[in-house]
């Protein structure tokens, strides 16, 4: 499946903006090409910003945190950027810990904490 999001190099770091609801095999398709592209680029930031996204749902949560696990093996941090507290809340209440995964309000502070 082609995968309609975008992960961009900005620098050590790479930004994935996700503009669009994606379906559980896109997200998973997604996980894959994020892991190659952090290889391939030797990615030392991760910054996903959901902050275009109105739902994220149980599998999408799990998915995110997996990622950044993933990419914390590869020596790669992770910055979730646009969690609204909503989300938070509907997240916390479903008991989803974000261990191994920063938040940010923006890609700004983001790449802050990061370190450009």
């Amino acid at each position: 499946m082609n995968i309609h999001v975008p992960i961009l190099k900005l620098g050590k770091s790479l930004l994935v903006p996700i503009e669009i609801e994606l379906t559980d095999e896109m997200v998973e398709d997604l996980h894959i090409g994020i892991l190659k592209e952090i290889e391939k680029t030797n990615a030392k930031g991760l910054i996903i910003d959901v902050s275009l996204i109105e739902v994220v749902d149980s599998f999408f949560a799990r998915i995110l945190i997996n990622i950044g696990r993933a990419a914390k093996c590869l020596n790669c941090n992770t910055v979730i950027v646009g969690v609204t507290p909503e989300m938070a809340l509907t997240l916390t209440k479903m008991g989803f810990e974000w261990r191994g995964v920063e938040t940010a309000l923006d890609v700004e502070q983001a790449l802050d904490r990061i370190g450009r």
